[in-house]
């Protein structure tokens, strides 16, 4: 049960930052500027290649088989499932050929409403060679089948 999970966590997710998805992202995003899809522009600004788009690291975890396991573990109806809110805290920018590795766990569970809303709080650690880049938090809402 979900109200319990406090503290589980999610096997690690590593990935390798590809310039395609960066680019595919930041067009997705409405990125304009060519910082975010030419390499010579980025060298330019000053980066070692593409940089990572905002919000595009929240995606690393969604490359795994089952990207929501960590849910439905724990007998949550993914019909169920509301977005809730994300905040990102960046240490130090990430690029395209950067090898990342996210680690997840349930921070916080909250129920409100009287029981009709759950509040699932995780938090992801971002590392490349074990330092941390980012620091990544989201709330999921699971409403009550009642």
């Amino acid at each position: 049960m979900i109200t319990s999970a406090t503290g589980s966590a999610s096997a690690p997710v590593t990935a390798t930052i590809d310039r395609s998805q960066l680019r595919l992202f930041a067009k997705a995003t409405g990125q304009t500027d060519p910082t975010w899809t030419d390499v010579t522009a980025a060298q330019a600004a000053g980066h070692t290649d593409l940089p990572v788009p905002p919000t595009f690291l929240f995606g690393i975890e969604l490359q795994q088989e089952e990207p929501f396991g960590w849910l439905t573990q724990h007998g949550v109806d993914m019909s169920a499932v509301l977005h809730g809110t994300q905040s990102f805290d960046y240490v130090t920018p990430v690029f395209a050929g950067d090898t990342v590795t996210a680690s997840s766990s349930i921070t916080d569970v909250q129920v409100k409403k009287g029981g009709a809303l759950t509040m699932v709080e995780r938090r992801t650690d971002i590392t490349r060679d074990a330092e941390t880049v980012a620091r990544l938090t989201s709330v999921i809402v699971v409403r009550s089948a009642a």
